[in-house]
């Protein structure tokens, strides 16, 4: 059976610090996209212009810049994403995150190996904080034990997911347009896959590697990010959750509060980018394995 093709959707608002780093994980694979395809949202910073010079530098790179500016927000940005890729699969990822090199090898293979899966997910690490090793054997355990509906179907989680196109299709008219912007569209997604009988997977081996960055914020904004787990169930009635995954969220904030901002001054200490160097072992192998310089 030929391995499926999967595209990468990036929605992107403002993220000229991050986008480059973004592109240069999500292009070099062991396994090439269909396509990478970043939707901008009216960003008013370079976002546009840098990822314009990298397609000019990087020509073989199947990289798309496409722009919703209908709408402000994540959602409509997503869907214009979804609806306008061509790939089997569509992987979604925040524009901050470093997709592990063999991510889109891993996905192709989940789906298809498995015609049933409809949606697909794994854990993640966090590239600016310490201790990732640690921070990805908990993110697993979390995940794998409360980050689930209807006592034990998998929840997507919007770093680091994918859909089958052809369950996109179907839901693609159903998903919550949240105008309110209160809700977890990633969850959203899950329960409207859950309403279609459709199948949800999760993989230790799907790895991406996201900023703590929502660290970075008050108490009061943090609680109120947590809140969007519950308004999400409570727009969705017939589905129901054994665990509250962010009461483990909310404990863990006063600690990666503190550090999270002593930490950026020491990687700036080192003037170290954290982003460019989560997989850089495993993008050397890759290349020593294709025979080409890793830069």
């Amino acid at each position: 059976m030929p391995m499926l093709s999967v595209s990468i959707v990036i929605p992107a608002w403002n993220e000229q610090d991050r986008i480059v780093d973004c592109l240069t994980n999500a292009t070099r694979q062991s396994v090439a996209p269909h396509e990478v395809i970043v939707v901008d949202n009216r960003s008013s910073d370079d976002t546009c212009r840098i990822v314009e010079g990298f397609m000019a530098e990087n020509p073989e790179a199947p990289v798309r810049l496409l722009h919703q500016d209908s709408e402000q927000g994540l959602i409509p940005t997503r869907n214009y994403g979804f609806n306008h890729a061509t790939g089997d699969v569509l992987g979604r990822v925040d524009a901050d995150c470093m997709l592990k090199p063999d991510w889109v090898e891993v996905v192709a293979g989940l789906f298809t190996d498995d015609p049933a899966a409809m949606g697909a997910t794994g854990p993640v690490t966090y590239y600016d904080m310490p201790a990732k090793h640690m921070a990805f054997r908990g993110d697993d355990r979390v995940r794998r034990s409360t980050y689930r509906a209807d006592g034990g179907q998998v929840l997507l989680f919007g770093s680091n997911m994918a859909v089958r196109t052809s369950a996109w299709k179907v839901i693609a008219g159903q998903v919550c347009r949240d105008p309110d912007d209160v809700m977890h569209e990633d969850i959203d997604i899950s329960l409207h896959l859950l309403d279609n009988d459709m199948k949800t997977v999760y993989s230790r081996k799907m790895i991406c590697a996201i900023s703590a960055r929502r660290m970075d914020t008050s108490l009061i904004s943090f609680r109120n990010y947590m809140k969007r787990f519950r308004n999400t169930f409570a727009a969705h009635p017939d589905h129901w959750r054994r665990h509250k995954t962010e009461r483990a969220l909310i404990s863990l904030y006063p600690g990666l509060r503190l550090l999270y901002p002593v930490y950026q001054k020491y990687l700036d200490l080192l003037d170290v980018n954290p982003a460019e160097r989560i997989w850089l072992g495993e993008q050397i192998e890759l290349a020593e394995r294709e025979g080409e310089d890793p830069d």
